[in-house]
């Protein structure tokens, strides 16, 4: 079929008008903002490419119903991975797999059915069309008054001390206001929570994430907590320009990422820990460490373990014992560009893994290298027990 670019435009919102009210009733009734953006995904991944289509493919067939199909989802997916859309993978492609098909019902069956002109027009649907234009402007801006009206409350910390454990019980956004500075650590024991510009002292860990989803550190410090600097369990977290001081605590963790292999991505991203068994460690998890800096730790300074999956990337590891970075027990790793100097041996008990790697992979797990700067450690890398390393150009 030969199609105008208007017949084109208004035929694909056609096409979307189902699965766009679908995520508009998922976000109403989860009180989640991600169904829309996913929905937003879709519809700006194929105007953007319906726009391009136009001049290349004047005329199309049907057979190109099914490859651009697979083009048009390979694509959606990528922005919603790039702007870290929270979508469940079966709910997106759910909702793309509806949307291709009634876009195969509606131009091949309904549409010449209801609008005998509607090949000769190129897919122009008249008033019609204006009509869902105007229907899927209402359903974004619908979308957008509702996520406004359920956003978090901001609750300001006033500067000075504060006697903690600070636990954290409902939806909010808690923004410490210069010199704010809780002592006795803080719980959080609710979703859609965001700490930002606080510092914790103390407490058995410092900041507790427990089962709870969309929690956000933005710019917290930790100081001197009993056990770990932030401690995560069962959530995926996004932790974004942090301090934790462990000096003081050689039994703890700096950040502690644990059990969450089903709660999606975790982020920790441009933090420095210091001091600590483990600068940073995730078991089970799936996440990102990126641009970070851990220095002195005790026993690794990061480490993806425990059947974790993940990438290592950017980061700077100085002075750890035993081992810089690792990658164990039956875990996937990309672990890129990273710059681990001054490990330590520990010759304690004679165990030949802790002989000061840089990077090591051992116990069934594999690692994609490339890119690391390992030169002044006692032993640049290690592979044990089964271990497998590809290395990436």
């Amino acid at each position: 079929m030969s199609y105008t670019l208007k017949g084109r435009l208004q035929s694909r919102l056609a096409a979307l008008a189902a699965p766009l009210g679908a995520a508009y009733m998922i976000s109403l009734t989860t009180r989640e903002w991600w169904p829309v953006g996913l929905a937003a995904a879709m519809v700006a991944v194929v105007v953007a490419l319906d726009l391009a289509y136009h001049p290349l493919l004047p005329y199309q067939p049907g057979w190109l119903a099914l490859p651009l199909g697979l083009l048009e989802l390979g694509l959606v997916m990528a922005v919603v991975l790039g702007l870290h859309v929270r979508a469940p993978l079966a709910v997106a492609l759910g909702l793309f797999a509806a949307a291709w098909v009634c876009a195969q019902l509606l131009g091949q069956a309904v549409l010449p059915w209801w609008r005998l002109s509607y090949a000769e027009d190129g897919g122009e649907l008249g008033r019609t069309g204006l009509a869902l234009v105007a229907a899927v402007a209402t359903l974004f801006v619908a979308s957008a008054a509702v996520w406004y009206a359920q956003r978090p409350p901001i609750v300001h910390l006033a500067s000075g001390v504060h006697r903690g454990p600070l636990v954290i019980d409902r939806s909010q956004r808690l923004v410490g206001d210069s010199g704010a500075v809780v002592v006795g650590g803080i719980v959080v024991r609710h979703s859609d929570v965001t700490i930002s510009h606080v510092t914790v002292v103390g407490g058995e860990n410092g900041i507790e994430v427990d089962e709870v989803d969309r929690v956000v550190l933005d710019h917290v410090t930790v100081l001197r907590p009993a056990l770990d600097g932030i401690h995560v369990r069962r959530a995926a977290v996004r932790i974004h320009a942090c301090f934790v001081d462990m000096r003081g605590a050689p039994f703890g963790q700096g950040i502690d990422i644990s059990y969450a292999m089903d709660k999606g991505e975790s982020v920790v991203k441009g933090c420095r820990v210091v001091g600590g068994q483990e600068g940073i460690v995730t078991h089970s998890a799936m996440s990102m460490l990126t641009h970070n800096r851990v220095e002195s730790a005790s026993l690794r300074g990061i480490s993806m373990t425990e059947m974790s999956m993940g990438g290592i990337e950017r980061n700077t590891v100085r002075a750890a014992k035993g081992v810089g970075i690792l990658c164990g027990d039956h875990s996937m790793c990309e672990i890129q560009h990273n710059n681990v100097a001054g490990t330590r041996a520990d010759a304690a008990g004679g165990d030949r893994t802790r002989a000061g790697f840089g990077i090591e992979v051992e116990y069934s797990s594999e690692a994609e290298l490339s890119g690391n700067e390992l030169g002044r450690n006692p032993a640049a890398l290690g592979v044990f027990i089964n271990s497998v390393i590809h290395w990436k150009r």
